[in-house]
């Protein structure tokens, strides 16, 4: 049987507290206040070594958890993103998972939310396509199959005009002939991800555009 003979608050994480035990000069552990709380660890009470080891494996959750909550801030994470993180401030894999379990109960962690969302906001504002945004989730750590879903569910006519609009940028800065300049468009828009139907349409674009202007000059003259 153990005895707390000492509940210290940390200096520095005002939340935890350090707990001595048996007139111990250094604290067997610390932990969360809500822990603290719960178990009602005060000065006097006596516990069980099974119990405290008990308490203190619920505590690296509680622990992994409110790590997790906070470096979600104001914006989504990916469960890879969380799970590096925690791993970096060294909770273990067990408490790392039960807390990912958790947020993504609570709807705070949702990977195909995230995937079509952000698939969604960076084709609009990056102007990039469907394949090479599937990459860029997988790269964030999104599983496969709901990366391919996210960039499935991408509207096929807004990602043409998209590719319309980032052709219509790139065209005035490629050089030479004008089969020469298509090629480049068209190598360049394959690169951003679109599909070979939209860089079609997108390189169509741009030549009826450059001619417009041209016809536009001479009638002028």
């Amino acid at each position: 049987m153990l005895t707390i003979t000492g509940v210290e608050q940390d200096s520095k994480k005002k939340q935890r507290y350090h707990l001595y035990v048996n007139d111990a000069a250094d604290p067997f552990t610390s932990v969360h206040e809500d822990v603290l709380i719960k178990y009602r660890l005060l000065k006097g009470r006596e516990i069980e070594p099974d119990e405290l080891k008990q308490i203190v494996h619920e505590d690296s959750h509680h622990r992994a958890y409110i790590l997790a909550l906070a470096y979600l801030g104001a914006r989504q994470r990916t469960e890879k993103e969380i799970h590096r993180y925690l791993s970096k401030k060294e909770i273990d894999e067990g408490a790392a998972r039960k807390a990912i379990e958790r947020l993504s109960r609570e709807g705070l962690v949702n990977d195909s939310l995230y995937a079509d969302q952000y698939a969604a906001q960076r084709m609009r504002t990056q102007l990039k396509g469907r394949r090479l945004l599937q990459q860029e989730l997988l790269q964030r750590g999104i599983k496969k199959d709901t990366a391919k879903q996210a960039a499935m569910n991408l509207n096929p006519e807004s990602e043409t005009e998209i590719a319309i609009r980032a052709g219509m940028k790139k065209w005035p800065h490629i050089k030479g002939e004008l089969r020469e300049r298509k090629q480049k468009l068209a190598a360049f828009l394959l690169r951003r991800g679109f599909p070979s139907s939209a860089v079609r349409d997108a390189v169509k674009a741009a030549v009826l555009a450059d001619q417009d202007e041209e016809q536009g000059h001479m009638l002028d003259k």
